[in-house]
């Protein structure tokens, strides 16, 4: 049971920035040693101000996010306003625990700015939930660590982390075989939810 709980592709990472949240990915979507699919979606927009990522099994990944980003529309149409972060993290952490003894193969973050600023929060696949400043998760995370740890420092506006986050992803990227090809990167803050284009990504990756 644990061997097939270990995830073996992918690097995510998630920064609480002063100003805001990011998170960033690879896209290389592996199944063993064989690359599947070059340009795979792995940050998905749950609302205006809140986005998860994912790791593990595709199909039971994008189970939870379909089970989020409609019970974060649902929530914002009765009560009138947008989910916060933390009762997002909290629902797929009880899907995910529920689920246990079948359990949905994947580990999420999920963040993104609301009435008390922003949050990140991790959840593995057994339901176990933390509240993280700096963390990133899947098989090229201890690589992804070595430079955040080194260089994260807490209350940085996401201006001063960009860098940090893509030279993270980037070293992962190319040390770690489940993780490569290229990279999308999300920011979050009080005006919205914004991905990086293109030239935006190799003008960070260049300078950093």
């Amino acid at each position: 049971m644990h061997e097939k709980l270990v995830l073996k592709g992918t690097t995510t990472i998630g920064i609480v920035c002063r100003d805001g949240v990011i998170l960033a990915s690879d896209t290389r979507v592996t199944m063993g040693y064989f690359v599947a699919h070059k340009k795979g979606k792995k940050i998905y927009q749950i609302d205006d101000h809140m986005a998860m990522t994912i790791s593990g099994v595709v199909a039971d990944a994008q189970r939870t996010v379909d089970i989020l980003r409609a019970n974060a529309h649902l929530y914002k149409l009765e009560i009138g306003r947008p989910m916060p972060i933390s009762s997002g993290a909290r629902l797929i952490a009880n899907l995910l625990f529920s689920s246990r003894l079948a359990p949905l193969i994947t580990q999420a973050l999920i963040g993104g700015v609301d009435t008390s600023g922003p949050h990140v929060f991790s959840i593995d696949p057994f339901g176990s939930l933390t509240e993280e400043k700096c963390v990133a998760t899947g098989s090229g995370s201890p690589i992804a660590y070595g430079v955040l740890e080194d260089k994260y420092k807490k209350d940085s506006t996401i201006q001063d982390m960009m860098s940090i986050v893509v030279r993270a992803v980037d070293s992962a990227m190319k040390r770690d075989i489940a993780s490569g090809d290229s990279f999308d990167i999300v920011i979050i803050n009080e005006k919205g939810l914004r991905k990086l284009d293109e030239k935006e990504k190799k003008g960070i990756l260049a300078n950093s």
